[in-house]
This record gives C-alpha cells, structure tokens and sequence, in this order.
C-alpha cells in the first residue's frame, strides 16, 4: 500500500481519535456547541480558517482558478472584504453571548425570525456539508487509482465527518483545527514553488496559459464579478459557524484578534490554491476537455491530481493530508450549527424549554447523524461543487445576512422587517430555484450579453435585491422597536469597559 493510501487513511483515524479524548471533557450543552465559551485566540483562529478554508476553496475556486485565470480571486475576495466588516461585529457579538445566530434574531426581531433563520441555516449548511462528502471521496477514489469508486468513497467519507462530529462537537472541532491549518498552511505553500520551479519558472509557466488567464476579469463581465464576489461576501457576514466560534471565545477582545488572524489566514492560503490551481492548468491542460474525473468536472480536482501526479511522494502525501484536513474540519463545522440549531432553536425554544443537558446533547448528535443523511441526497441534485457552493451561499446571503447586519447597524430596523427581509430573501432563492427546474426562464439580455438569474452564478442578485427591499420597506412602515429591544447590540467597547 502506497504512502499517499496510508496518509488518506490513518489521518483521519488520527483526528477521531482525538474527538473520542476530547469526548470525555464535554460536561454541558455549551460544552458540545460552544467549548465552554473558553477557546483561547491561537485555537479560534486555527478553527474560523479551517471552516472556510472547505471544499469550496478545494474544488470549487481552484476549479475555477483552473478554467479563468487570475479572474478568481473575485470569488474569494468578496469573503475577504467581508471579514472587514466582521472584525468591528465580533466583540458585540461575543459580548451578546448565545449560542446560535438564532438566537440573535429572536432578540432583536421575534421567534419568527428565529425559526426563518433556523430553516435557512439548515438547508444552506447542509448543503456546503454534503459538498465536503463529495470532495473526500474524490481524495479517496484518485489516491487508489479507482479502486474505491467516488461513490463509496462519499460515503466513508461522510460517517467519518459525522462519527467525529458526533463524538464531541465544538471541543474536538477547535482541538484539531490548530493542526489542520498547519497542515494546509505548509502544503499549499510548499507545493506552489515546487511546481512552478519543475515547470522552468514563471515565464515558462505564463507561456503555457492562455492570455486571459492573467487579466482582472478573465474574459468575464463586471455583472460576473458581481455574482461570483457578493455570495462569499454576504456569505462571511452571516456565517452561522463564525458566530458560534465567536460565542466560544474567551471574551470579546479575543474574539476580534482572532477575526484579524483569520483574515491573513484566509488570503495567504485562497491566493495560494488559486496560483496552484493555475500553475495547474499550465502542468495539465488536459484537464479542461475531460467532462468527468472520478465522476464529475475534472477540473475541480486539479489540486488533487497534482498531489499524485505532478508532486514527489513526500509532497504528494503533504497536499493529500491537507486536502482531508480542509474536507473534514469544514465538514464538521457545518454538521454541528445546524444539528445546534435544532436542538436550540426548535427543540429546547419551542418543543421542550426545561431540557437537561443530556438530551440536548443526544438530540443534536442524532441530527448531526439525520444532515449527514440528507446531504448525501444533496448531493444527486448539483454538478459541480462550486454550483454547490454558489447556492447554498447565496441562500445565507440574502435570507440571512441583510437580518442579521441590520441588527447591529440600524436601530430603525423592526420585527415585521427582519421577518419579511429572511422570508423573501429564503422564498425567492428557493423558489427560484424550483420554478427553473418546472421550466420558467429567468434569463435576461443586458448590453447584448444573456444572464441566467436561475444559475448559481447569478441566483444571488435578485434574493438579495428582494430581501434587502422587504427590509427597508417593511421597517419604514411599521413602529419603531423600543430601546430595550436594540440597545445591548448597539454597545461600543468604550462603553462595555466603562
């Protein structure tokens, strides 16, 4: 058995052996979803990297860093600018101190809000978990030459998310995210020189790509910038995992360090993968013309292949274990908010408000195992992995994200506006959706080029244009809330120290 098999097999065992350690700590509920509220900077910001740094990055945006050239960062960005604007929430949002982002929309809004949110948060994370299925069985059928299908890869892949989410929640989650931001860190960074120096150095590298490929737009439009950019960037804003990490940190202030850490983070490792997949595409260009890899687009899988075929096999077995790092420790992440979501949000809110630990703790483990389910349906229902991502961050961005920032920027917002805004921004990418795939066209000619508003490229713009409307409109027309209502998200560091 070769060392990149031994790597994709005993990494992960390494990881679930450190969730069955961590298992024994968690006492309480706030243990399972929160750590206790007690994750120093250093672990948060290992865990807020890991969790974007997923499969969309992987596959996704290297895919289409592979496909358009430089013209990808526009995807990554919009979540970098994004975080600029998170840096000045994450004190007021640890200072608030719940669990979920649910639970800031019932205080700020009502428990309408509450299970809107909740319902978006389900079908959005999801769907960027069973995404994570998908990629790790592209690890495992590539590393044995197909003697595991992609299929049956998918799903080892998915009980090995769900066996190590299950076992210990937030506590093993910010445990092993120290490790698998190191590992990603050191793999990608590594891998890109090396490839650049064995393809004769940048020049040569340039003269294999096409023209475009080093341009802004890379062939696209502006409106394509828009559609690719605004996703990841309303996307950051309302990231339900970011704001349960927030809530798990030590306090306030450690809680905006490690928003500033994450940003460095983030740009170092998506520019990284984005020059690799692009070197890539020099090394492989045969990549473009293949339809299917291991079952889907090949050039989603370029970071992959490159591992084995285009790296020694010391690097090879590095990018590999990255690769399963970025997939499980993501994976995970999107397993536990929503599985939290039920057992805070519907469970003990509505269904059984004096629930012990212990059965919020079982009923969330039993979810997290139900999601994994559902995402492996999921995933018959998209073609791509950046299809994927496009839509389910697009459904956070226009259901969730216009709600949730009003509530630290605008004290006009009201109930009646926060509802309407997570209603229409939820109904009109749902239904979007599920009206282009009965046959309505959403396709619209402007300055001679067609846009598919239907498409995940796109879908974006008309949720957010609706949801942010509702908002605004709904909020002028209703009554003000009372301060008591706003106030204690509006409170500046000056005043909390005060």
């Amino acid at each position: 058995m070769s060392l990149l098999v031994w790597v994709v097999l005993i990494y992960p065992l390494i990881l679930v052996g450190v969730s069955l350690w961590r298992s024994k700590g968690v006492q309480s509920h706030e243990d399972f979803a929160v750590a206790g509220r007690s994750v120093p900077v250093a672990l948060l910001v290992g865990t807020l990297v890991c969790t974007w740094i997923g499969s969309g990055s992987l596959f996704g945006g290297a895919g289409l860093a592979y496909r358009s050239g430089i013209s990808e960062l526009w995807f990554s960005s919009g979540g970098w600018v994004g975080l600029i604007a998170a840096y000045f929430l994450a004190g007021r949002v640890r200072r608030i101190a719940q669990y979920t982002v649910p639970d800031l929309l019932e205080q700020r809004y009502n428990a309408a809000a509450r299970l809107l949110g909740t319902l978006a948060i389900i079908l959005a994370y999801v769907t960027i978990a069973a995404y994570q299925f998908r990629g790790g069985g592209w690890i495992l059928s590539i590393v044995t030459d197909g003697r595991i299908s992609p299929e049956a890869g998918v799903l080892i892949t998915a009980a090995a998310i769900v066996t190590f989410t299950a076992l210990a929640g937030m506590v093993s989650i910010v445990t092993v995210d120290v490790f698998n931001g190191i590992v990603i860190t050191l793999a990608v960074l590594l891998a890109l020189p090396y490839m650049v120096f064995e393809l004769g150095g940048v020049g040569a590298v340039l003269d294999r790509l096409p023209t475009e490929h080093m341009t802004p737009l890379g062939g696209h439009n502006v409106l394509w910038v828009i559609g690719v950019a605004m996703p990841t960037f309303l996307l950051i804003l309302g990231e339900s995992g970011m704001y349960q990490k927030f809530f798990s940190a030590k306090n306030a202030k450690a809680a905006r360090q490690a928003v500033l850490g994450m940003v460095v983070g983030i740009v170092v490792i998506e520019t990284a993968l984005a020059l690799l997949a692009i070197v890539g595409r020099a090394a492989f260009p045969d990549l473009l013309e293949q339809t299917s890899i291991v079952g889907r687009a090949a050039s989603e899988t370029v970071i992959l292949y490159m591992a084995r075929h285009g790296l020694p096999l010391l690097g090879g077995a590095i990018l590999l274990a990255a690769a399963i790092a970025i997939v499980l420790s993501t994976g995970n992440t999107f397993l536990l908010v929503p599985s939290t979501n039920v057992s805070r949000d519907i469970y003990q809110r509505f269904i059984n408000p004096n629930a012990s630990e212990k059965q919020k703790v079982n009923l969330q483990r039993i979810f997290i195992v139900v999601f994994g389910g559902v995402g492996l349906v999921l995933l018959t229902q998209f073609q791509t992995v950046l299809s994927m991502a496009l839509y389910a961050y697009s459904l956070v961005g226009a259901s969730l994200t216009p709600a949730l920032l009003a509530c630290f920027l605008w004290k006009r917002v009201t109930p009646q506006g926060g509802v309407a805004c997570i209603a229409g921004g939820l109904g009109s990418i749902v239904g979007i959706k599920l009206l282009n795939r009965l046959g309505m066209d959403f396709t619209l000619s402007l300055g001679g080029t067609v846009f598919d508003f239907a498409s995940s490229d796109y879908i974006v713009i008309p949720g957010v244009l609706i949801s942010i409307s509702l908002l605004l409109v709904v909020s002028l027309v209703t009554k003000q809330s009372p301060p008591e209502k706003w106030q204690s998200f509006f409170t500046s560091d000056a005043e909390e120290a005060g």
